[in-house]
C-alpha cells in the first residue's frame, strides 16, 4: 500500500506522483488516498491498481477542462480531452472517491467529464461523479466518428474493445446525456442525480452507444433516479448511436421523468435497433403505460437475463 496524503504525512502529497513512482510495475498496488481536495488530472494506464479513498465526501479530486476550451494551437480541446480522470487499464477499483469536473454548466462550457472510464474489469463502489453535461464516459468510442475530429483525444485510433464495468452504491450527477459510451456497464444501488439547468428539456440520464453485436449495455438495478428539476422535464436517455441498450430495473423514478420515459434523438429509424426497456419501476416518473412505443416493458423471466450475475458471466 502506498499513502498519499497532502499534508506529507504518508508517502506522496500528490496522486500523480504516486502514480509515477509505479508506473512501470504491473503487480497489485492499493493507493490509500487521504481526505484533501486534489487539483489534478490523473491518467491511469497500467492493470491491477485500486484507488481507495479515506471517505467520499472529502476524499476529492477535480480538474475544469472543457470541450470549448481553446488548446495551445488555437484548436478546440473538445470532448475527450476534458477529463478529470482518466482510466485505461484492466482490472482498476477505486472506492470512497469523489470525482469532479469543476469546470460549469454544459449550456455554458460544452462537455466536461469528470472519468472517462475504459479497460476491462473496472469497479467503482461508493464513489461520487460531480459535473454536467457528459460527467462520465464508459469507453470505448463508437466504432466511427459523425463529425470530423469529434474523437480527438487519447482513443481516437485504438481498437474498440468492449469494457465490462460495475458501479456500486455511487452518486452520479449531471445534465445532458451524463452517462455516455459503448461499454457494458452495471449500476447497481445508485443515485443518478439530474440537476436543474432552466430549459424545457433539463437532460438526458444517457447516451449509450452500443454495438451492435454487444449483448449488453447499460443495467440499472435498484437505482434512485432524483434531481431538482421540474416535472417531466428528463428523459432517461436517447441513442448516441442506433443500437443503444439501456435497461432500468426495480429504479424508483422521480417526478422529473418524462412520460414517455426515453427520446429517439429525431431518428426514427433508431426505434427498430435500439433497447431501452423498464422492469418494475416505481415512483411518481413510473409510467408504463405512458412510455413511448418502442420502449419495451420487461416482464419477470425477461428481466432475469439482465441480473449483475448473467451480464457479468
Amino acid at each position: 500500500m502506498i499513502t498519499i496524503d497532502p499534508n506529507g504525512q504518508g508517502d506522496f502529497t500528490s496522486i500523480e506522483a504516486a502514480l509515477a513512482s509505479v508506473e512501470k510495475d504491473t503487480s497489485p498496488i492499493q493507493l490509500f488516498i487521504k481526505a484533501g481536495i486534489y487539483k489534478e488530472r490523473i491518467e491511469i494506464t497500467r492493470p491491477n491498481i485500486a484507488l481507495i479513498g479515506e471517505n467520499r465526501e472529502n476524499t476529492i479530486i477535480t480538474n475544469d477542462y472543457y470541450a470549448k476550451m481553446k488548446m495551445e494551437d488555437g484548436s478546440l480541446r473538445r470532448t475527450f480531452r476534458t477529463y478529470s480522470v482518466f482510466l485505461d487499464g484492466k482490472n482498476i477499483t477505486a472506492e470512497n472517491l469523489t470525482f469532479v469536473n469543476s469546470s460549469g454548466l454544459g449550456k455554458d462550457v460544452g462537455q466536461a467529464i469528470a472519468v472517462y472510464a475504459e479497460g476491462d474489469f473496472l469497479t467503482f463502489k461508493n464513489c461520487s461523479f460531480l459535473g454536467s453535461q457528459d460527467t462520465l464516459f464508459t469507453g470505448p468510442l463508437p466504432p466511427t466518428v459523425i463529425e470530423p475530429g469529434g474523437f480527438t483525444g487519447p482513443k481516437e485510433f485504438a481498437p474498440r474493445i468492449n469494457s465490462l464495468q460495475l458501479y456500486e452504491n455511487c452518486y452520479i450527477q449531471g445534465d445532458i446525456d451524463f452517462i455516455f459510451g459503448s461499454a457494458t456497464a452495471y449500476f447497481d444501488n445508485c443515485e443518478i442525480f439530474s440537476q436543474n439547468i432552466n430549459q424545457e428539456v433539463n437532460g438526458y440520464v444517457t447516451a449509450p452507444s452500443t454495438p451492435q453485436e454487444q449483448e449488453f449495455g447499460y443495467v440499472f438495478n435498484h437505482c434512485h433516479l432524483i434531481g431538482d428539476c421540474p416535472k417531466e422535464s428528463v428523459y432517461l436517455g436517447r441513442p448516441w448511436r442506433n443500437y443503444a441498450k439501456a435497461v432500468f430495473m426495480n429504479c424508483e423514478m422521480g417526478a422529473h421523468i418524462k412520460r414517455e420515459g426515453f427520446h429517439d434523438w429525431n431518428k426514427t429509424d433508431s426505434h427498430a435497433t435500439t433497447f431501452f426497456a423498464e422492469y418494475n419501476s416505481y415512483g411518481p416518473g413510473a409510467n408504463d403505460k405512458a412510455r413511448a412505443p418502442w420502449v419495451k416493458i420487461l416482464n419477470e423471466e425477461e428481466a432475469k437475463i439482465f441480473s449483475k450475475d448473467n451480464v457479468f458471466k
